[in-house]
């Protein structure tokens, strides 16, 4: 595992946590992930040297840290800036409506998964069709 790449490329992530705070609406948020994940699958097929959806895998979950630290800590203006993100919370256990930075915390690495594994698969693609190299 090359842990200087993964961290490297999990810089992205940090700055998509802060940027989405407040910065880009989340009407587009996806498209900004989708280019991410491209460059990432990218650069880790040219670089990572095998294991790609495992360092594909890893970006995401090092970003789910990012993300659901800057959200939890910035919740107030993330959801005033995501409504949807607002409006799911009403759905949840009396408990988390309560206590919603809980939820984040407790949700933020399902997703870091799901999306790890969307990242992963796309960094083992990519190492099919991208000629590698330093």
């Amino acid at each position: 595992m090359k842990w200087k790449l993964i961290f490297s490329l999990s810089l992205f992530g940090l700055a998509m946590a802060f940027a989405t705070i407040s910065l880009i609406p989340e009407k587009i948020e996806p498209v900004f992930w989708l280019v991410i994940f491209i460059i990432c699958a990218y650069v880790i097929a040219k670089r990572a040297g095998g294991s790609y959806f495992l360092h594909g895998f890893m970006v995401s979950i090092i970003n789910c840290i990012w993300i659901t630290g800057a959200h939890v800590y910035f919740y107030a203006t993330y959801v005033a800036n995501h409504v949807s993100a607002a409006e799911m919370s009403k759905n949840f256990p009396p408990y988390f409506q309560q206590h919603p930075h809980r939820a984040m915390l407790i949700m933020g690495p399902f997703f870091g998964i799901a999306f790890g594994l969307i990242l992963g698969l796309f960094s083992f693609i990519a190492s099919k069709l991208v000629k590698k190299g330093e």
